[in-house]
């Protein structure tokens, strides 16, 4: 388990007040690293914060990515996920457990992209198929 200290110091030197509620959502973000969406945060930090809703995870949320603490993640159209890990890297989705893993991107190993003048803030690099567990079970 991570300190609180250190989290809410985190959150501070990144321009977050360190409320308890962002405190333990970005607690959840970095203990879990399941790559959550706001309702797997509500459901899980329901019953440990008193008066948590839906809008406060969404609102907490969308301040860490405006502070680039945490970054979202659209694999699906319809599901918007969250990652604590801001280094570049890549994820991987499976059809079959709808499990999200990172993998490991180096970015001097991807294609020359032709932008000449133009400046990239992010990179988002998903992949989606079977995970190892789901075809060892053979469910894929």
């Amino acid at each position: 388990m991570i300190d609180d200290t250190k989290i809410k110091s985190f959150l501070g030197q990144n321009g977050i007040s360190p409320l308890p509620k962002r405190v333990k959502i970005m607690q959840y973000l970095i203990e879990k690293h399941n790559h959550p969406t706001v309702d797997m945060i509500y459901s899980e930090l329901l019953h440990e914060i008193p008066g948590l809703s839906k809008t406060t995870v969404y609102n907490t949320l969308k301040l860490f990515t405006s502070k680039r603490v945490a970054v979202t993640l659209n694999i699906e159209d319809n599901e918007i996920r969250y990652d604590a890990d801001t280094a570049t890297h890549g994820h991987f989705k499976c059809r079959v457990c709808d499990g999200v893993f990172d993998f490991s991107l180096d970015r001097d190993q991807l294609p020359e992209i032709p932008l000449n003048g133009f400046s990239v803030d992010e990179y988002h690099y998903y992949l989606k198929g079977v995970c190892s567990s789901c075809r060892e079970k053979g469910l894929g």
